[in-house]
Formats: structure tokens, C-alpha cells, sequence
């Protein structure tokens, strides 16, 4: 890669980098709205890294999303991780991945390893859940309406959990594992965030933080062997069962694939949905008017859903190889360049939404790219937002007002962060 006139300066790209800046709105669409104006494919030149472009327009995002043909995700590492860490995986695992999943696969492997369970997750497949989740949010409600008028911290104490337990009954985890599921979740996605992380004192990047994640990783192997065990004996009605006896071209998934299947449906189905679901309410709390709103017309609710999706925009970034070289926005793109899309850049990119930075329910259509786009489209979208929906159909109609309690505070991550904490105040009939 050529860093010439096409580099970002230093302090935008360490900002696109660094997990607190993820975590402080401000400062980091302050890098994405000056990198979008005036240098929207540049080049990252940040110290302890290799060199990579920092994808930070709407269309260029979904324009190589959708080319899997010339932006690959298996050649190097699908996340921006330092050389060292980098380095680390490579010599101890001989993969440029921790976790071999859906995420990190090109065709035609991705296409076979993404058809075993499409079915599951499509519209229709989805429908017949709609009961169960309706229950499930009625009792999630329920136990809101018995905490009214107190300060409730909603990320973690209704946000995190109504998400988990319905992809842990699709996956086949029983309710008693739930709080392992989550303590991993967070140990593995969270692992840069000083509160979330195994090895609390490791420096990013670093061969401690690496074998800290290795051994989340184990941990997940560990139990989902048992599990694979078990539905290979007693095979049920849940993709668990599903994935131990899946069959590619006539032979058996490996353990490696089948534990990065486990490892993403188990992570991304619930922690990205969390993120959104706590940020939906973080703008009720800080509009009556939106509220009110939602409680007068409650067809509403399926923009106010996906408009916290765009807001928040928990996957921060995934990273593609260039297969050959391409000519990009005026760029010279060479073969093996790493480039970096930048998802929560695109989704306020004035060129596409007006007003980005004003959470608007009236957005239509809303092209966000909160799910990805192309081949890698999130394979759960429809599943993430039916939840988030029958959840607030359920709980706005009974919600009086909500009003902030404290400060609400962000993950510290580069991949996938949102609300670590939000308290609120509330009253529910």
C-alpha cells in the first residue's frame, strides 16, 4: 500500500482503532464526518498495525460488501488487530483466526456453511416463534412493571437477557446455561473493555490479551462439545442438533467450523440485538415526544426499531483483502491491501440520510447497513428486529414515562460495542 497524499492523519486513524474512542460517540463520528469529507478512502498508518484503508462512505461499504469476488474475508484477519496479536494467533493456532466462522469464509465454503441453517432464520421459519416470543416479552414486561418507579439499569438488567433466551431456546442451550453463554459472550466480544475482559490488565493487542481470548474460546469448544455429544445421541428440534449432524458434500462438518457456527449464532444473536434494544430505549428516555408517539401509532414501532440499528450501529467495522487490484474513488487499491469498512461511518453518511446524527423513526426507506450488506448480510437480521418489535409492542402501551438515571455508558470495543450501562426511571401500568 502506497501512504502518499491518500493518508488519514495520525489522530483520525488511531481514533478509528482505539476501543474508548467506540465508546465516546463524539470523538469517534467527529474522525468518521472529517474522514468522509475530505479523504473517505484513506489510508490508516497507525503504530503496531500494518497499513490499511478506512472505508468510511456508504456506498463504497456496500459496494465492496457486495463484490465477495474481489474483497475476500478469509485471506487475513476479518478483524483490525495489532501485528503483534496478529502475529500471536498465527504461530499459535496457524490461522489468521481465533474462531473459524461464517464471518471469516468466502465462497463457496461460506454459501454451504450459510445454507445449513438459512432456513431457520428466514421470514416464514420466524413466524412460528411469534408466540413464544410474545410470551417471553410479556414476562420480560411484566418484571419491568414490578421495578416502576425505581432506577433500573436497562442494559443489563431487561436488554441483555429477552435477546439471550430466545437464541439460546433456538440453539438448543437449556435456560440454566443462559448466564454462561453471556459471561463468554462478553468475555470474547467485550474482551477490550477493561470491565468485560478476562485478563482485565492486558494491554490490546497484546499475546496476554490473545491467549485470554484462546481460552474463552476452549471454554465455548469445551461446553458445545457436550452439546454436540448429546444431539448426536438424542437429536432434538434446535440447531444444535442440527449442526452435529450436519453433512457438506457428503462429509461430516468438522469440530472447527461447527464450534465457530456455535460461537456466532451464540454471540451475534443476542449481543448486537441487546446493543439495539438498550439504545432504542436510550432515545425514549430522552424524548417524551418519541414516546408519545409510539404510544399513540404503535405501526411506528418497526422505524423505531430499525432506526436503532442505524443509530448505534453495534458492528463497528469488519475488514476485507482485495483479490487483485481495483481502482476505488480515485484510489489504487492493490492486491492483498486490507481495508476496513467502517459500518457506523456509513450509516451517517449525509450523502444517503438526512439529518444522520438525529435519531428519526420516520426514515423510509432506511438503508442502513447496521446488518452488513451482500454475501455477509447478517444471517439473524430478521430474527434481531421481530424480537426487538414484539418487545416493544409489548412494553410501550403500558410505559408512562421514562426518564434518564445516570450516565449512560458504551463498551469499549472496535467490533461490536452499545449501552454497557443505562439507567432509567420509569413508570409502567
Amino acid at each position: 500500500m502506497k501512504l502518499d497524499e491518500f493518508t488519514l492523519p495520525a489522530h483520525i486513524a488511531e481514533t478509528v482503532v482505539d476501543p474508548k474512542a467506540h465508546a465516546d460517540l463524539d470523538r469517534l463520528h467527529a474522525a468518521y464526518t472529517w474522514a468522509r469529507a475530505n479523504n473517505p478512502l484513506g489510508c490508516a498508518e497507525v503504530e503496531g498495525y500494518d497499513p490499511f484503508w478506512v472505508v468510511t462512505k456508504h456506498a463504497d461499504v456496500a459496494l465492496i460488501g457486495r463484490d465477495n469476488q474481489t474483497f475476500h474475508s478469509a485471506d487475513r484477519s476479518v478483524t483490525c488487530l495489532p501485528k503483534e496479536a496478529l502475529d500471536h494467533i498465527k504461530s499459535t493456532t496457524g490461522n489468521a483466526e481465533l474462531i473459524k466462522s461464517l464471518v471469516r469464509l468466502d465462497d463457496p465454503e461460506h454459501k454451504k456453511l450459510r445454507a445449513l441453517t438459512m432456513a431457520w432464520f428466514m421470514p416464514n421459519s420466524i413466524l412460528k416463534l411469534d408466540e413464544r416470543m410474545r410470551a417471553l416479552a410479556k414476562s420480560t414486561v411484566d418484571k419491568m412493571a414490578a421495578q416502576s418507579g425505581g432506577v433500573v439499569d436497562f442494559a443489563n438488567d431487561v436488554a441483555v437477557h429477552y435477546p439471550l433466551h430466545v437464541i439460546m431456546d433456538i440453539l438448543g442451550v437449556p435456560p440454566e446455561d443462559e448466564p454462561r453463554m453471556l459471561m463468554l459472550t462478553q468475555q470474547l466480544v467485550g474482551s477490550d473493555d477493561p470491565e468485560l475482559g478476562r485478563d482485565k490488565g492486558a494491554a490490546k493487542g497484546s499475546k496476554e490479551k490473545m491467549d485470554s481470548r484462546r481460552e474463552v474460546v476452549a471454554d465455548f469448544a469445551q461446553y458445545f462439545n457436550g452439546i454436540t455429544a448429546d444431539r448426536r445421541a438424542n437429536p432434538r428440534n434446535d440447531v444444535a442438533s442440527l449442526l452435529a449432524n450436519a453433512v457438506i458434500d457428503g462429509e461430516p462438518l468438522s469440530d472447527t467450523l461447527r464450534l465457530g457456527y456455535y460461537i456466532l449464532i451464540a454471540t451475534a444473536g443476542h449481543d448486537t440485538t441487546s446493543s439495539s434494544t438498550a439504545t432504542a430505549m436510550w432515545q425514549l428516555s430522552q424524548s417524551p415526544e418519541l414516546l408519545s408517539r409510539l404510544k399513540a401509532d404503535p405501526s411506528l414501532i418497526s422505524g423505531f426499531v430499525d432506526e436503532a440499528v442505524r443509530f448505534i450501529s453495534p458492528v463497528r467495522h469488519f475488514m476485507r483483502t482485495a483479490t487483485t487490484d481495483v481502482d476505488l474513488r480515485g484510489r489504487r487499491i492493490r492486491k492483498g491491501d486490507w481495508l476496513m469498512l467502517c459500518y457506523a461511518s456509513a450509516n451517517r453518511d449525509e450523502e444517503v440520510f438526512d439529518d444522520p446524527f438525529v435519531f428519526n423513526i420516520d426514515r423510509k426507506p432506511n438503508r442502513h447497513l447496521g446488518f452488513g450488506f451482500g454475501p455477509h448480510v447478517c444471517l439473524g437480521q430478521h430474527l434481531a428486529k421481530m424480537e426487538m418489535r414484539i418487545l416493544f409492542e409489548a412494553m410501550i402501551p403500558r410505559l408512562q414515562w421514562v426518564e434518564p438515571a445516570g450516565e449512560m455508558n458504551l463498551v469499549e470495543s472496535n467490533l461490536v460495542t452499545g449501552p454497557k450501562r443505562l439507567p432509567v426511571r420509569y413508570e409502567m401500568n
